[in-house]
């Protein structure tokens, strides 16, 4: 977007939308579109959060994704964005990426360290060629096998704890001056189907085409395509193209995954008390759990609790609680 366009667009969300004292305004960045009088123009409406994409440094790595973009830019685009008062800044980066290795991983790390964030995510790359046409041009046999995946996210959580920075949930790290780091602190931390927030509403309201909406309730998706995004919303003003209501079971299972991404626990009373007609269903399935999974979870006096060294597994046992299959088209298929 031009500054001009970025200009008008946010001028009609916050005429919208009121700023509220604890406003947090952040924005995803790729350092190599990143102009100054763009950004300059975010941090002019209040932008106090940044979020930029690494993936990887390494040469080898980015042809392969097709994704080039230098330390040096993005050293330039947080310096910048310091600089002119964003004080909260995230970085993304990707393990099991094609011809990724320990020590070219390692040598992101340190790069990443150097850069300060407050904030970093490390997320699974996600081989899904099926899902993606542009990933039909990796050969499999370029990417890390399971193991080796598993050394990369092993590599990462050492080099940034042994660095500052504390785990949160399954794939996020922060320093303690994070607002991630001071939910999970206070048991505060949650996770939507965007990730890991310290925002306690249930309301999360999808803007443009294919966004999605999550409501006390449900979910809406809006319109996938633009143009069938615009006709809905010039014909009858609501850009939603299909929803989907929860069951009472559907609100329990969200209960008990959100328990395990982001405290590592199965909290069997406090799951009882807020489910009173699921008694028996929760009760099962914590002795389920127990039996399946007898070296991950010890017994507490309010429920089950993962051992620190299983943390790692909390999304295959999430997977297991969903009770659904995975297909192929599936895009956890590849995690």
């Amino acid at each position: 977007m031009s500054p001009e366009t970025m200009h008008a667009l946010l001028s009609d969300v916050f005429g919208v939308f009121p700023i509220t004292p604890d406003f947090e305004f952040s924005v995803e960045i790729d350092p190599t579109e990143a102009a100054p009088d763009l950004l300059q123009t975010l941090i002019d409406f209040g932008m106090n959060r940044a979020s930029i994409g690494v993936q990887d440094f390494a040469p080898a790595v980015q042809n392969a994704i097709g994704r080039l973009q230098s330390l040096e830019q993005t050293q330039t685009v947080v310096t910048f964005l310091r600089e002119n008062g964003v004080k909260a800044i995230n970085l993304d980066l990707l393990y099991g990426l094609p011809y990724q290795s320990k020590d070219s991983f390692q040598a992101t790390l340190n790069h990443v360290v150097a850069l300060d964030p407050d904030r970093l995510a490390i997320y699974g790359y996600a081989y899904v060629p099926w899902m993606s046409k542009r990933q039909t041009m990796i050969k499999s046999t370029a990417l890390p096998d399971a193991r080796q995946r598993f050394d990369l996210a092993c590599i990462a959580s050492q080099t940034l704890q042994g660095s500052g920075f504390s785990a949160i949930g399954i794939d996020h790290f922060a320093k303690p001056s994070d607002s991630l780091f001071k939910a999970q602190e206070a048991g505060k931390l949650r996770r939507n189907f965007q990730g890991y927030t310290d925002d306690q509403c249930q309301t999360l309201i999808g803007l443009g085409a294919s966004a999605i909406s999550r409501f006390q309730n449900g979910y809406v998706q809006n319109a996938v395509a633009t143009s069938a995004y615009q006709d809905r919303i010039s014909t009858t003003w609501f850009a939603g193209h299909k929803g989907y209501e929860m069951t009472q079971n559907d609100a329990l299972v969200s209960a008990m995954i959100e328990a395990l991404m982001c405290r590592f626990c199965f909290p069997t009373q406090e799951l009882q008390r807020a489910f009173p007609e699921n008694v028996d269903t929760i009760q099962s399935s914590a002795i389920n759990l127990m039996k399946r999974y007898p070296d991950v979870f010890t017994l507490s006096e309010t429920g089950l609790v993962m051992r620190m060294e299983t943390h790692h597994l909390a999304r295959i046992i999430a997977k297991e609680i969903d009770g659904l299959t995975i297909e192929k088209n599936a895009h956890v298929a590849a995690i």
